[in-house]
């Protein structure tokens, strides 16, 4: 018998969703929004006003990079050009990946250089002391920082075990650490509950959402799952039902995610739920849902923030679903948006079964569809529900954001609006937003080396990607360099504002 956590008195009469309510059509959805009660009705996409210019500043070098010492500054720029290169990211995903590895000298020597070059780049340390340095460097430069355990995937419950010591810990310590404030701590799902179990579970989530009448004897309150739009290719037949052994295991994976959430809410600090592979999502869903249920402690500021990846074809119809079904009972949910990072297991495993993609065509789909979503969602903020934590590193994105923000009347330093990047990706972006006054955190993954390698690998396929910005941040890098070495041959050489000289 599956062990379920005690429910709020509130939610504890909570019906399962009907069908209608578990699944819509981009149609339904639509009508959703026509027809639901709001405080106030704003056009989807305000045109900015164009005697107020852009809201985000990339022309104002000095002020952009007045944070980073030119030292850093040089390496950066250095690194994100390493790993731009296809042939070079390329080479070091056949080294990570090959036997090669296996071989403690060969291994040692790989692992230093990446420690030294990209790993110092990308991550924040191997530990909370290393982490520690970090975040204090971010928050001198006006940021904060989502601390991330590189946890990723766990084969057994020792193994899972240990994990929730570690982001327990990580949570305990940001309590001993006002000083550096830590907007968020990401939290995989695939670190507390093995994957295959997460595959079993998703399974029959996902028949149960084809037959109406299968039963999951096991399944604890949640939001929506699936829409009409959601591929369901992954589970072609009725899977069997789990077994006591499974049902065992799924139980201390929930008392897990149960122990975390109650260190976060004594820390006051939200948990930030990482998106998988479409195989594992479902149940990763499921998790994140039932828990922002289970542990509601009232008020408007949520606990759980989900992630949606706009890269997926569905991901509209799921968030909108979702957060409607939160709101109709009172509960408060948040939605971390990304693009996505598995694009090429994605597109590969579509092939291999002669489906149809669940990626979006083309990027601009892609693009439309975070822009659509992050629309949404500043709809809802100004509504007085909803949060949001807009990941993006594409330009227009940002300052379409920040302009419906203005419209709507959001502030700028609002809790419920919050921008974030990747650490060591897209710093321009990151503080252009910070000068104009939004909150901004880097995506901050710490531990050791060989633990971080399956991250890294996916920073190197990305910044390879159609999804990459690096170029931009690198260019803007360059002339910020020629700047100050014009400035620094001026004041050595006692050179006038009148003086023409230029190098």
């Amino acid at each position: 018998m599956a062990i379920r956590a005690p429910r709020p008195k509130h939610l504890r009469s909570l019906r399962r969703p009907s069908a209608a309510a578990r699944g819509s059509s981009s149609a339904a959805v639509e009508q959703v929004l026509e027809t639901r009660p709001r405080r106030r009705l704003k056009p989807s996409h305000p045109i900015p006003d164009p005697k107020s210019g852009p809201i985000l500043n990339f022309t104002d070098l000095k002020a952009l990079f007045s944070s980073v010492s030119t030292g850093k500054l040089m390496k950066s720029a250095a690194i994100l050009r390493m790993s731009a290169s296809p042939p070079l990211a390329d080479l070091g995903s056949r080294i990570m990946t090959s036997d090669l590895m296996e071989a403690p000298l060969f291994r040692k020597t790989v692992l230093g250089v990446t420690k030294h070059t990209f790993y110092d780049h990308f991550c924040g340390g191997e530990d909370l002391t290393e982490a520690g340095r970090t975040v204090r460097e971010l928050w001198e430069a006006g940021l904060s920082a989502m601390l991330d355990y590189g946890l990723e995937h766990a084969g057994d419950n020792e193994s899972c075990d240990r994990n929730m010591e570690e982001f327990v810990r990580t949570i305990g310590w940001t309590t001993q650490s006002k000083a550096l404030p830590v907007s968020y701590v990401v939290v995989k799902i695939t670190a507390i509950c093995p994957p295959r179990l997460l595959k079993r579970v998703s399974d029959l989530l996902r028949w149960e959402y084809k037959d109406n009448s299968f039963n999951l004897p096991w399944k604890l309150q949640t939001f929506p799952l699936f829409s009409d739009s959601t591929p369901l290719y992954h589970t072609p037949k009725k899977p069997e039902a789990l077994t006591p052994e499974e049902e065992h295991d799924l139980s201390l994976a929930h008392q897990r995610l149960a122990t975390i959430c109650g260190k976060s809410l004594k820390a006051y600090v939200p948990l930030l739920i990482d998106a998988e592979d479409s195989s594992i999502q479902p149940a990763i869903d499921y998790f994140a849902y039932s828990a922002a249920i289970q542990h509601d402690a009232g008020g408007r500021k949520p606990l759980i923030y989900n992630t949606i990846q706009a890269y997926l074809k569905d991901a509209t119809d799921r968030l909108v679903i979702a957060k409607n079904a939160a709101d109709d009972i009172g509960v408060p949910i948040g939605f971390k948006l990304v693009r996505g990072a598995y694009m090429t297991h994605e597109n590969k495993l579509a092939a291999h079964l002669g489906v149809e993609s669940p990626i979006h065509d083309g990027i601009e789909n892609t693009h439309a569809c975070y822009n659509t979503c992050a629309d949404f969602m500043l709809n809802e903020i100004a509504d007085g529900s909803g949060a949001v934590v807009l990941a993006t590193h594409n330009m227009a994105s940002g300052e379409m954001a920040c302009s419906k923000a203005a419209s709507l009347g959001i502030k700028r330093n609002s809790p419920f609006l919050h921008f974030a990047q990747l650490y060591g990706m897209a710093d321009a972006l990151s503080f252009a937003l910070r000068n104009a006054g939004f909150r901004v955190s880097k995506y901050l993954p710490f531990g050791p080396v060989d633990q971080i390698m399956p991250y890294l690998l996916r920073r190197a396929e990305e910044n390879k990607g159609l999804l990459s910005t690096s170029s931009f941040d690198r260019q803007l890098m360059r002339k910020e360099l020629g700047r100050r070495s014009r400035s620094w041959v001026n004041e050595k050489f006692n050179f006038g504002k009148q003086s023409n000289f230029v190098i």
